[in-house]
């Protein structure tokens, strides 16, 4: 007994050192230990629908669309607003026949912002410059092509598809979303230099008046309107094409 004494204590005093309850660990309990959230970044900031921040207020932005009216928009061919176009949830939506309409501000050199949808198969377009006293917007305005190209017939050709400057310049493929998606355009009009802007996407670039601009209009449908693209002063427009359409976040900047 008196030599197994030292070998049983040795095993009871191993046993209460590795014990659970005096066991030790530098590892804290992240069970426990709070998750630290950074402060939200201007990235973060969600802008709401028809709206304009600080900064775009600053930069002499302003709304073409308040998403509850249809107040600054009127007929092509009237003083008064067409059936056909309302507003709703917050959208400036085509639902029915009624033509297209115009704002009722005429702009030089400017930065347009627009956001449009289109259902399967839709076709619109946004009109600029458009000058007032012919039949139709399309004779004296240049349009930006709204479209679903992949449920349109126009969309299997550049010159008539999504973001073109229909039937004289072309836009590449793929900058254009699936339907049912919000596509976000900006139209750039300054001394007669155009560029469209889809999805962050610089599409289509030319000069009104220029040499190429002048040929492509002889040889295209547009050579039968002489006031096709003369007007250096208009109206934005949108098109009324027979599809149901909605456009949102409409906003205008003056470039001086």
């Amino acid at each position: 007994m008196g030599q197994r004494l030292p070998v049983l204590l040795a095993v009871w005093l191993a046993a209460v050192v590795s014990s659970p309850a005096c066991a030790t660990s530098e590892t804290p309990d992240t069970a426990t230990t709070p998750e630290v959230q950074s402060a939200p970044t201007a990235s973060d900031v969600i802008t709401a629908p028809n709206s304009l921040t600080d900064a775009e207020r600053d930069a002499g932005w302003f709304l073409l669309f308040d998403g509850e009216t249809l107040i600054g928009w009127r007929s092509y061919y009237s003083g008064e607003l067409p059936g056909g176009w309302r507003a709703e949830h917050g959208t400036l939506h085509r639902f029915g026949g009624g033509g297209d309409i115009i704002t009722q501000g005429a702009f030089t050199d400017f930065e347009l912002s627009i956001d449009w949808r289109v259902e399967g198969g839709g076709n619109s377009g946004v009109f600029y410059l458009a000058a007032l006293g012919s039949d139709n917007i399309f004779m004296s305005a240049p349009e930006m092509q709204v479209l679903d190209d992949a449920g349109h017939h126009d969309g299997q050709d550049p010159l008539t598809s999504a973001g073109s400057n229909y039937g004289l310049y072309p836009a590449p493929r793929g900058a254009v979303k699936p339907t049912g998606e919000w596509n976000h355009a900006r139209i750039m009009v300054k001394s007669g230099h155009v560029e469209h802007w889809l999805n962050g996407v610089k599409v289509v670039e030319y000069q009104l008046g220029s040499a190429e601009w002048t040929d492509l209009v002889k040889n295209s449908k547009f050579n039968d309107w002489s006031e096709y693209g003369l007007a250096r002063s208009g109206h934005i427009g949108l098109q009324d094409h027979g599809d149901p359409v909605w456009y949102r976040n409409i906003k205008i900047r003056v470039i001086d």
